[in-house]
Order: structure tokens, then sequence, then C-alpha cells
């Protein structure tokens, strides 16, 4: 052959008995099949074999197989993103005229998707009570689709009654989907509780150091799988292989990451607590926050996110200047990484509460414990 066709003979040239303790990152798009009768599109290539890179290659499939085993799914699906991750599970279960529940506490993006293009297509999303338990009974509608939960809540933190609103909703025939980031899918066991689809953004926990976006979905049995599996192909959800490679080596500290982060977080929320500025602390494993006796009865731990509200006296401008104090915390959204951020919520809408810009969000990283508090201690307002 002409040197200018063996530069692209894709044929192995080295040795392929490598045996290394990283997944290797597999880039590709196209797939060569051996024979034509072999050519196929399929999503599921766990079980048809590679047919486009567009469904993932070995790596992002490597990634969602260990995801779906540390949850106890039947298989999971990578996504771009958590965002990804919502609109996936809202457009493989509700259709024009569907009805969907989501609770006062989502994700903002979350609740920006239902009254933005979800409205758009017909889809009618109520927000809830996130304390509302076995009375969510009494929302669900003939035409309801789809129940959202997602505990603890966004800021907030209420941890909901999930056994109760999957009894009420399986009682009607109504999936339930769980947005499960907080617990990186392991701290609260999902599927154990009866939920239908659990979703995570691998952003957080799993990345675990602030430098990629990814999403997980999950589905509980082969039925929720098949439901999820046409829209995700439709949508067309590429992940990069260099993304699914990070968060494969964040899965290995993840459990030392939980480990340490539940602790250090534990220390600062009970130091706040004692705080003469601040009034009140949603933590879930401490007696103020909303939901805690869910917490004790169903999780098996706490993660790094909490928040706190300063007491009446301390006026917005004063928080606005407690969080441009802070140095060793850094100003930022998401959460779940090594670094410790804080962020105040001046607008945070919530049914029948208004917090006057007086609370503040919280992610514990690895820092020192001890700067943490003396950080938050020389930014606090006075008197």
């Amino acid at each position: 052959m002409d040197w200018k066709t063996r530069l692209l003979n894709p044929a192995p040239q080295a040795r392929r008995d490598y045996a290394s303790l990283a997944t290797p990152v597999y880039r590709g798009s196209t797939v060569v099949f051996s024979d034509q009768d072999a050519v196929t599109d399929d999503w599921r290539q766990a079980e048809h074999g590679y047919s486009y890179g567009l469904y993932g290659t070995p790596t992002a499939l490597e990634l969602a197989a260990r995801l779906a085993d540390l949850e106890g799914a039947e298989a999971t699906l990578i996504v771009p993103g958590g965002q990804a991750a919502i609109a996936l599970i809202y457009l493989a279960y509700c259709t024009a005229g569907s009805h969907a529940l989501v609770p006062h506490s989502a994700y903002g993006p979350n609740k920006a998707m239902a009254t933005g293009m979800l409205r758009g297509l017909g889809i009618d999303v109520e927000p809830y009570d996130p304390m509302i338990g076995a009375g969510i009974a009494a929302l669900i509608r003939d035409n309801t689709a789809l129940i959202w939960c997602e505990s603890p809540g966004s800021v907030t933190m209420e941890i909901q009654d999930v056994p109760a609103i999957v009894a009420a909703a399986h009682d009607k025939g109504v999936a339930v989907a769980l947005d499960n980031t907080y617990a990186a899918g392991v701290l609260f066991d999902a599927f154990a509780h009866g939920v239908d689809v659990s979703m995570q953004a691998l952003t957080k926990y799993v990345g675990g150091h602030s430098d990629l976006l990814l999403g997980a979905v999950s589905a509980r049995d082969r039925a929720a799988f098949d439901k999820l599996g046409p829209i995700y192909q439709q949508l067309g959800l590429a992940v990069s292989p260099d993304d699914c490679s990070l968060a494969l080596r964040g899965l290995q500290t993840l459990a030392l990451r939980l480990d340490t982060l539940e602790k250090s977080t534990l220390q600062v929320a009970t130091w706040l607590a004692n705080h003469p500025a601040v009034d009140t602390v949603f933590h879930p494993a401490l007696a103020t926050c909303p939901g805690h006796d869910h917490w004790k009865r169903d999780w098996s731990g706490s993660a790094s996110v909490f928040s706190f509200v300063f007491k009446d006296r301390i006026t917005a401008d004063q928080v606005v200047d407690f969080i441009n104090a802070l140095a060793v915390f850094k100003i930022g959204l998401s959460w779940g990484g090594v670094h410790s951020l804080a962020v105040v919520y001046p607008d945070l809408d919530r049914p029948l509460q208004d917090f006057g810009g007086r609370i503040v969000r919280l992610n514990i990283g690895l820092e020192s414990v001890s700067d943490l508090i003396a950080d938050l201690d020389q930014a606090m307002p006075s008197d």
C-alpha cells in the first residue's frame, strides 16, 4: 500500500496485552464492523455491541456499569450533566397533556425547566410541599405521569419521606424519580426505598474535584431502562470519554472523601449552630433540619453541603459583607469538590418563608476544619 494509505490503517501494531489498573480512555465516533450484516444503530450497546460513539465508548460504559453496581440499579445511562439527566427523565415519562409533581425545594434549573420548556410542550408541572409525605396522594391526578423527589432539598435541605411518597405514587401507578446527588448515590439507597429512576450530577461527589460536567440516570428495573433508552438515543446525549475517565478515577476515592467531608462538615455546622449571630442551621444530621427524623431512619450518613440562617438583627447587606470577607472559603456555586465554598441566596423563593437575604449555603471541602472555622469567625457580622 502507498504510504498515504498506510497512515490511515487503524489496525493496531503495538501489543494489546497491557494490563493496567486504570480504564483506558477510548475516543471515537465511528465503530468499524466485521461485515455488513453486523451493522446496527442501537443504543443498547452493553447488550448488542458497539454501534456508534454517540452512545458511549467503552470508557463511558465502564463508568455506567460501575455506577449501576454501586447503586443496585438495573442499568445506568451517562449524560452530559445533571440538568441533562433531569431533562431525560422528564421527557421519558411525560408527554403533552401529562401532569408531574416537583417539590418547592428542588434544584432551581429543574423548576425553571418545568415553567419553561415543559410548559411550552404542554406538560403541567405542579410544585408541592417537600414535607408532604403520604399526603401527596391528594395531588395525584388521572394524568399524573411522574413525581420528583429531591432529598435533601436545594438550599433549604428538607429531607423528604421518600418511602411514603413512593407508596402513594405506586398505589396509583405513578413513577417516582429522585435527584440523589447529595447522597452520591450511596448515602441513600434509592432503589431499596422503591424509587423508579434515580439521577445524580456526577459533577459533584463522583467527579470530586470541580473539573468535569457529567450526569447519571439509573433505572430500578428493565421497564424503566427501556423507557429511558429511546429518549436518550433521540436526544443525542453524548459524553466525553475524558470526563468519564476522570469520574472513574473519582470513584476510587469517593468513600474516603465522603467520610472526611462528613466529619468536617458536622464540626463546622455544630460550631455555627452555637454562634450568637446564627438563628438556624439546616444540616440533615441536626435536629433543626426539616425531616431530620427521616434522615435518621433512611440514611447511612451525611455529606458536605448545608445552609444556615442569620438572626433577624443581621441585615442582608451584612450577610453580603460576611460572604465578601471570607478568605479560605471561595464564593461559588456547585459543590462536592475539595474546596470550601460559600454563597448567599438573597431572593430564595419558598412558599410562606422569607429569609430576607439571610440564608447562606456552604460546601465544606478538605481544608483544615480549624482554618474554616477561623475564617467564618473573622467574617461574622458584629453587633
